[in-house]
């Protein structure tokens, strides 16, 4: 098992899902986002099947860091109740996992400057 995770979360659109990637990227709350193609979903909302379009994001951070990062999406978003799931990862490249802790330790105070 590593020390990093993935964080899933849908957005209303493209631009939602840029701008809270760039803040969240920006404040070092993850090191990256990807930002995936449109897809549509069927759900259940206030006891009625619903359908839309909606933009799927998957951003990688540290375990650590996972909890702040959710806070701080949930608080940006445009959703009453986002869709921000982690999934922990069970193994990857050591240099990309080494890379994610690194670019996330910096604003926890873990880290040093290059």
């Amino acid at each position: 098992m590593t020390d990093i995770v993935s964080v899933y979360a849908v957005f209303a659109d493209d631009e939602e899902a840029r701008r809270i990637a760039g803040i969240v990227v920006e404040e070092r709350l993850a090191a990256c986002a990807n930002i995936l193609g449109s897809c549509h979903s069927i759900y259940r909302w206030q006891g009625k099947v619903e359908e839309a379009s909606e933009v799927p994001a998957i951003f990688k951070t540290s375990a650590d860091a996972a909890p702040k990062l959710v806070e701080r999406m949930a608080a940006l978003h445009s959703y009453d109740v986002p869709a921000i799931v982690v999934w922990p990862i069970a193994d990857t490249l050591r240099l990309y996992g080494e890379w994610v802790e690194a670019s996330v330790a910096e604003r926890a105070g873990r880290g040093t400057r290059a």
